[in-house]
């Protein structure tokens, strides 16, 4: 455009401009007269409307532009104090060997003082491909069917700047029926001081929960699109856009590049006819490399304190998991001690009575023992009220009860037919079966005693006519059954 055009254009603009603002303060001005004229109560009302309606706005300005808040870590405990919940479940009995491995591998890396950086992403999005061009010398292993990683690998790779990095191949992820190979690749993940999530297009759901997984265990990560000369410049550009948008509070960067490896095409011959080629694809991988180097420049040692974090926070998620199926084995343990007293309790009672939770010692002993086992503290009157809430909801329901057992009962012969004392004995099974399983379920989910909550458990259980629940507690009420009809000596 030539250059008496081009102010001819900025004279225009800017008298348009001068013009607006003349016309804007002409009506500002209006306006303010016209509010004088009021009187001074409708002044006052206006000026109070207009102040909150500006409040208004100002708050919605601030929450529009506020600055996002930094994604917090996962927990994590200290070692000293996670060491100790390890051996409490080895005592208990529990399998510890594979937590305190994953303890010995971190004492191991941090001493050998290198840097590790996992491959990360779903099946076939060209990590083993990447691992080649990264380190050209290294053996990759893959299943020829799918073309995943079957076993975590270890690889020695080269940054340009000569630094030496330990490239880890990982299974890739939403393979079918590899829950055991995912396992593997996020416990690698967690392990290593940077992660490369890699991907072939958009980001699917699962792939953004993925990369929001590790970003919550404080992972340094890199997102990068491989096979990114599939796309025209334009194209890749809108996809790195889309990218960024869905990482951006996960991922230190986005880049892309091309891992290279092998691509088949059909070749059209000169004779008309059509060959199937197989060439090799030249990698490019100079913003990865780039982006690599920033994010480990640190080094090792600086970079250990958040890869600790990350494996002692991913050590208490598989302890609380550990914890919780040991407390709910020994929680079934107690459940069935007292429903089992409380069947040799109904049965020493000729006439247990229109009440079917006499046996309250027994109720109140069950309470106890769960409260204790979840480490809930609980006062007697919180167990005197829910003892007495339990009874109110016995009353009501005592014949769906009795309905239930004696339906149970017909499932067994010979058991149905020993008389009542069986069945009030059965009835008292599934009453403190249910009453003990609908309290560890509220104290394990409430991590407090919520009579509300585990009365309705109580309730639904009741109704519940689950047969296998059932078959072991007629199970349970005709082997007390035959130790106190055997003779003794």
């Amino acid at each position: 455009m030539p250059r008496r055009l081009r102010l001819l254009f900025a004279a225009l603009a800017l008298a348009a401009l001068l013009w607006l603002l003349f016309a804007a303060a002409e009506r500002a001005l209006a306006l303010a007269q016209r509010f004088l004229a009021l009187p001074s109560w409708l002044q006052w009302t206006l000026g109070g409307a207009l102040l909150a309606f500006a409040a208004l706005g100002l708050a919605v300005l601030w929450w529009l532009l506020r600055p996002r808040p930094r994604r917090r870590p996962v927990p994590a405990p200290d070692r000293g104090s996670l060491e100790q919940r390890l051996d409490r479940l080895r005592e208990r009995g529990a399998d510890t060997a594979s937590l305190h491995a994953e303890l010995g591998e971190l004492d191991r890396r941090r001493g050998s003082a290198r840097v590790y950086v996992a491959l990360f992403g779903e099946i076939s999005t060209g990590k083993s491909s990447l691992i080649r061009a990264l380190a050209p010398h290294a053996h990759v292993s893959s299943d020829a069917r799918g073309g995943t990683t079957r076993e975590v690998g270890h690889y020695d790779g080269t940054l340009p700047d000569g630094r030496a990095l330990v490239l880890a191949d990982v299974p890739g992820s939403r393979e079918a029926g590899g829950e055991a190979h995912e396992t593997l690749a996020r416990e690698e993940a967690l392990r290593a001081h940077a992660v490369v999530y890699l991907c072939a297009g958009d980001l699917t759901r699962g792939q953004a929960e993925e990369l929001r997984w590790l970003a919550d265990f404080g992972k340094p990560l890199l997102l990068a699109l491989n096979k990114a000369d599939q796309w025209n410049a334009d194209e890749r550009e809108q996809l790195l856009g889309r990218l960024r948008r869905q990482a951006r509070d996960s991922a230190a960067a986005v880049v892309a590049i091309s891992a290279g490896g092998s691509e088949r095409f059909q070749r059209r011959l000169a004779d008309g006819r059509t060959e199937q080629v197989e060439r090799q694809r030249a990698p490019a991988l100079e913003p990865l490399l780039s982006a690599l180097a920033r994010l480990t420049a640190p080094g090792a040692a600086a970079l250990e304190p958040l890869r600790e974090h990350a494996v002692l926070a991913g050590l208490h998620q598989r302890t609380g998991a550990m914890e919780a199926q040991a407390r709910a084995a020994e929680a079934e343990r107690i459940v069935r001690s007292y429903a089992r007293r409380a069947v040799v309790g109904a049965m020493a009672a000729v006439a247990p009575g229109s009440d079917l939770l006499i046996q309250g010692a027994l109720a109140t002993g069950l309470v106890r023992a769960l409260a204790g086992l979840y480490e809930v503290p609980v006062s007697d009157v919180q167990i005197d009220d829910f003892v007495r809430q339990a009874r109110l909801t016995l009353r009501t329901g005592s014949s769906i009860v009795l309905a239930i057992a004696g339906n149970a009962l017909k499932a067994f012969p010979g058991l149905g037919t020993l008389g009542g004392g069986v069945l009030h004995a059965f009835a008292y099974a599934l009453i403190f079966d249910s009453m003990g399983r609908a309290l560890a379920a509220s104290l394990a989910e409430r991590k407090a005693l919520d009579q509300h909550d585990a009365g309705e458990r109580m309730r639904r259980l009741l109704d519940d006519g689950d047969d296998g629940r059932l078959r072991q507690l007629a199970s349970l009420t005709l082997e007390a059954w035959r130790e106190r009809e055997r003779p003794t000596d």
